[in-house]
This record gives structure tokens, sequence and C-alpha cells, in this order.
């Protein structure tokens, strides 16, 4: 039974790790959720400072996605799925690109002032600015 708890334990702290939401360090603006949910699902498309915004995500199954689109995007990945597929077939707007990993994540957003990401908490370095922590 002791082992079954620990291993229980041990799950539940991966899944629930935290995400960070990241920006270029020159982009000083103050973003709170509905305006982060708002750009990552096209109904904004610039930063309140005017800089055009460039969501990126983390590919589908990574735990960091499923905390990200739960706890901001109030969505689960079949609506998710379902909200983007109306909005590509009326050629309303496309998904943010998808990366492969945190890494991956932190370098674009690096290199785009632009840019807007989230990663799981624990990766973030000094490339990057966390704009909030969910």
């Amino acid at each position: 039974m002791k082992q079954w708890i620990l291993a229980a334990s041990l799950c539940s702290s991966m899944a629930f790790a935290d995400v960070a939401v990241i920006v270029h360090p020159s982009n000083g603006d103050a973003l709170d959720k509905d305006s982060i949910s708002r750009l990552f699902l096209n109904k904004m498309k610039a930063f309140p400072n005017g800089t055009k915004a460039v969501p990126l995500a983390l590919a589908e199954g990574q735990a960091a996605t499923d905390e990200f689109n739960g706890k901001v995007l109030n969505k689960s990945a079949s609506q998710l799925t379902a909200f983007w597929s109306k909005l590509v077939f009326t050629g309303k707007g496309q998904p943010p690109k998808a990366l492969g990993s945190d890494a991956e994540v932190i370098s674009a957003v690096a290199a785009d002032p632009g840019a807007i990401g989230y990663v799981d908490a624990g990766s973030v370095d000094g490339s990057v600015r966390v704009v909030a922590t969910f």
C-alpha cells in the first residue's frame, strides 16, 4: 500500500507542474490570464504595446500543454482541436505553431521580440521573461 501511495504522489506531482508564460526580454507588457488566453486563441493579435504577437505552443501530449490548455485556455485537447478546425475551415485563423520541446520554445521566444510561449516553469532561463505562472 505504501508503495502505491508513493507512486501516486510522484505521478501527481509531475502532472501538476507549473507552466510559465514567457516573452522576449524586451517586451515590458504586463499580461493577465485573459490577455494571454486571447493571444493564444486568435482573439487578440498584438501585445498592449502594439507589437504583433506570435504565439508559440508546445506539441500535444506534453504535460505543460495540457496544464496550459486547462488552466489558461479553459479547454481540453479535443475542445481546442474543434475550435481550431472551425477557424481554419472558415479562414479566420491558424493555431499557434507547435514546437517539440521547452528548449525550442525558449530559443524561439528569445529570438523574436513578438513571440509569446509557454514552458514548464522549471525550464525557464535568463534568455526570456516570465509574464505569468499557472
